[in-house]
């Protein structure tokens, strides 16, 4: 098997390495770091939240599209991130794509050794891109919903623990139990 590569490399040269071997990958700084192996939980409420996701876009009837884990986010040249879900609105991907086209919602389900990178750099990184606009950060072990939300002059963040969750753009809204599988 294979090893990492150890020289730096920028998203394109990233996403054509990663197409030529198995695991999940990321690509921090032109250093790729490979993605452990989920736990049960996590693996359950990433699930909880991708369905969620997608019913809430379904709803609407709209150019959205709720994406699972496996797609690539690029940052910038040389910062590139595959979280366990996305939504994006506009014209429908190519099939082939390993690319996500901008998200307007980007979720990261904490796991413990991912907790303070997902709720540090991806954090400042993800709104980055101009398009984000939610960004939430879903624990299973306290059953919280860590919500960044985009504003005019800010970046809001709340906690919620019940209820629901709106989220404009795209206009969906999310009970919060669905995200845990209490539905």
């Amino acid at each position: 098997m294979a090893g990492l590569p150890r020289s730096r490399m920028d998203v394109d040269a990233f996403l054509a390495w990663s197409a030529t071997v198995p695991g999940r990958h990321e690509l921090v700084d032109g250093e790729v770091f490979a993605m452990a192996p989920e736990r049960a939980r996590h693996a359950r409420v990433k699930f909880a939240v991708q369905a969620a996701l997608d019913r809430g876009v379904r709803a609407l009837g709209s150019s959205c599209e709720m994406l699972p884990d496996g797609m690539t986010v690029r940052i910038d040249a040389h910062t590139a991130y595959e979280p366990d879900a996305l939504v994006y609105c506009g014209p429908r991907m190519d099939p082939d794509a390993v690319e996500a086209p901008p998200p307007v919602i980007v979720v990261e389900v904490l796991s413990p050794g991912t907790r303070s990178v997902d709720a540090g750099a991806k954090l400042a990184g993800y709104f980055l891109l101009p398009s984000v606009v939610h960004y939430l950060l879903v624990d299973p072990r306290r059953a919280c919903v860590i919500h960044h939300r985009r504003t005019v002059a800010a970046i809001d963040t709340r906690i919620v623990t019940e209820g629901s969750l709106f989220l404009d753009p795209p206009g969906i809204t999310l009970a919060v139990g669905d995200l845990f599988g209490e539905s």
